[in-house]
């Protein structure tokens, strides 16, 4: 196991490469809570280093809830981390807000926290909320949330414009689909303007977790996890829940998620691809898929030879 905490669950987290070494953040909580499906409500986000991606220095909290009232009361969960044309790292995460103190159903928003080192943030006055014109808000249907979350943002070389790909489900979807890449676009990191999705409602998946775009082998390839609730064309032994990846060429542009391949089936979940020293993408997932009582860590790294594509 790569990372661990013994006092901790942890499970979705992101990395950031500098290139002296990668710095990993990642959701936990602790385990005297007795409960693993309350560390929704309670997470933090961590932070730790590591030269070669399976031995870590853990560093500790980094980024705590808000006050009553903020976008990100509950809880702080999934984003990621980017340097900016002025040098500045910026973490895009999620902030929930659960309005019952037991109940399921939370609201979702995206804010930024900003750091000079990579080890100490500042939030900053920025929430991106979903556009009703386009995405499914809370109450709508019978999904329990207002999926507005997991923000993976990334830049375009090719004119210097950023992209932010988001968990989000379609407007008027049902329960049993609805899973959509939710998208914003920004020319400076700052302004950000809310898109229509970039892929068509999944009929299978009713949410894609934790997207991620990135290289393998030349190839724009879209990375989420998630739990197929229906498939016609597998046999009804194969596993449908784990980590997915589907080829996006010309990206962004419009993605067919549904023609998504499992490349690394549950308990594997949250997957990210990182190139290693070498330049060689790898894997990395936690342990321990959504309906797991037992929550491990983040597993070795994966050789991407070996399951993509």
């Amino acid at each position: 196991m790569a990372f661990s905490l013994d006092n901790h669950w942890v499970w979705d987290f992101w990395v950031a490469d500098p290139g002296d070494s990668f710095h990993l953040f990642y959701l936990h909580a602790p385990k005297s809570l007795g409960d693993p499906e309350l560390r929704h409500r309670n997470a933090r986000i961590g932070h730790a280093t590591s030269t070669d991606l399976i031995e870590w220095t853990d560093h500790g909290e980094v980024l705590a809830p808000g006050p009553a009232g903020s976008f990100d009361a509950t809880a702080t969960w999934t984003g990621s981390v980017v340097r900016g044309d002025d040098g500045l790292w910026r973490m895009f995460y999620t902030g929930a807000v659960f309005p019952s103190a037991t109940g399921m159903a939370n609201v979702e928003s995206i804010g930024v926290a900003t750091s000079t080192d990579l080890h100490t943030w500042t939030k900053q006055e920025f929430v991106l909320r979903a556009d009703e014109a386009h995405y499914e808000k809370l109450g709508d249907s019978a999904w329990p949330e207002e999926a507005w979350r997991d923000p993976w943002v990334f830049q375009d070389q090719r004119d210097g414009s950023w992209h932010m790909l988001i968990t989000a489900r379609a407007k008027g979807s049902g329960v049993a689909g609805g899973g959509v890449i939710g998208y914003a676009q920004s020319t400076d990191l700052e302004r950000w303007t809310v898109r229509p999705p970039l892929s068509p409602p999944s009929a299978v998946f009713p949410h894609l977790e934790v997207l991620q775009v990135v290289d393998v082998g030349g190839k724009s390839v879209v990375v989420f996890c998630g739990a197929r609730t229906a498939d016609e064309n597998r046999t009804s032994d194969a596993p449908a829940e784990g980590v997915w990846a589907v080829e996006a060429p010309g990206f962004p542009a419009a993605v067919r998620v549904d023609d998504a391949r499992l490349i690394a089936p549950a308990p594997y979940y949250a997957g990210r691809i990182v190139h290693d020293r070498s330049g060689a993408p790898v894997l990395l997932a936690f342990i321990g898929s959504p309906g797991s009582d037992t929550l491990l860590g983040i597993a070795d790294p994966i050789p991407m030879a070996g399951v993509w594509p």
